[in-house]
């Protein structure tokens, strides 16, 4: 590794040349079976023929221009994902915390335009918004925020799947404009709520009576990783604001800031803007992306598989001491232990197979959503051994 790289990241001691489907070849030429998806970007898997084609060909005739020119592709995409989500209108950006940064400066405008002069947002105990200041503020995690205080103000922290929080708030503050919530939070620890469906009607009903904007982050749930184009779609309820990126553009970056209504309508000329947001090889990404999920019926085959990898891990690991739960949304995994398992990563590393820890204690698993049955059942063959034997030395 370059001595010159930022000590950002603990890099595995691995560096991957090629990738095809759900596999991935490293400079020594060993396969490994990817269950992460670049965290969950590669929802296609790599070197996608369909998106290896149309970026190939986007970037022979034009990879970038300014948005101070139509630009065709970005178009499309947007049209796209307005028909799909149901949201009236998209501002395009290169990453998830530019997405959300996008919902916090519309939830602000939107307040100041009714006359709220120090507007305020609700979010949630163990969020994850991005590593920028406002979206590191709106995180629900000390450790990420410690060292960069002053942190941005505006935020106000509930539990997560709380609704009676949330209307205690309401009692007592009247400057508040907007509700941040991920659906199913990723970074937090693959935590679903309890009953999903009731609590973002609940959100939705809370923002109706209170004038606010409901706000989902779906930067990792969205683009089909739960068995619908977004998570909310399980519901019957629409957001006001919703954000995107990670599986949008299959690792082309992009990321998106979409608005319903009124929310639509609050940026104007000159209140926000993005130098490469929605360029022509970015949404040239995202078009193929929905449309390849949308014609090869991805939508359905991750809710089905996500179930499936569920119930194998529960079979494998049921009587295992030291397992708290597995838990899934479609192909967001969380497989949550009574102790700290980040050793589980490098162990799994060894073994050919490429997990996650979040929050010290889960095994997170976000597979391509083009991962077969065979390759599904190879992932449990080799992990759930790692970690009933994990589990029992650590017992013992």
């Amino acid at each position: 590794m370059s001595q010159h790289l930022m000590n950002t990241y603990a890099r595995q001691a691995v560096t991957f040349v090629k990738g095809e489907g759900a596999w991935l070849w490293d400079d020594l030429g060993n396969c490994y079976l990817d269950a992460l998806a670049g965290v969950a970007v590669n929802g296609l898997g790599h070197s996608h023929s369909r998106l290896v084609q149309a970026i190939s060909a986007q970037a022979a005739r034009l990879i970038h221009v300014s948005n101070n020119y139509q630009i065709a592709e970005q178009s499309q995409l947007a049209d796209k994902l307005c028909e799909i989500s149901g949201m009236d209108k998209v501002f395009f950006c290169n990453s998830g915390c530019e997405a959300n940064e996008a919902a916090i400066k519309l939830a602000r405008l939107y307040g100041h335009n009714k006359g709220i002069d120090m507007p305020e947002i609700i979010v949630m105990e163990h969020a994850f918004h991005g590593r920028t200041l406002a979206t590191l503020s709106a995180t629900g995690n000390r450790k990420v925020q410690s060292g960069f205080e002053p942190l941005v103000s505006g935020f106000i922290r509930v539990p997560f799947d709380d609704l009676e929080a949330v209307r205690n708030v309401a009692l007592h503050s009247s400057n508040v404009v907007a509700i941040l919530v991920e659906p199913i939070q990723g970074e937090g620890g693959v935590n679903v709520p309890k009953d999903a469906k009731n609590y973002l009607q609940g959100l939705r009903q809370i923002c109706d009576e209170h004038g606010w904007l409901l706000m989902l982050d779906e930067v990792q749930s969205g683009i089909g990783r739960t068995g619908t184009w977004f998570a909310f779609q399980h519901t019957d309820i629409k957001p006001d604001v919703m954000s995107l990126a990670k599986g949008l553009g299959s690792g082309v970056p992009i990321g998106a800031c979409l608005a319903r209504g009124e929310a639509a309508e609050v940026f104007t000329y000159g209140k926000h803007g993005s130098t490469f947001g929605g360029n022509p090889l970015a949404a040239t990404a995202g078009l193929v992306t929905l449309q390849v999920i949308e014609e090869e019926n991805l939508l359905e085959h991750a809710e089905v598989l996500g179930c499936w990898i569920r119930d194998a891990f529960l079979a494998e690991l049921q009587n295992t001491p030291g397992l708290i739960t597995v838990r899934n949304a479609g192909l967001m995994i969380g497989i949550e232990l009574d102790r700290p398992c980040t050793e589980l990563v490098k162990q799994a590393l060894e073994a050919k197979v490429l997990i996650n820890v979040t929050v010290e204690k889960v095994v997170r698993l976000l597979p391509p959503l083009i991962m077969n049955q065979s390759e599904a059942q190879h992932l449990v063959d080799v992990l759930a051994p790692l970690i009933k034997q994990f589990l029992s030395l650590k017992t013992s």
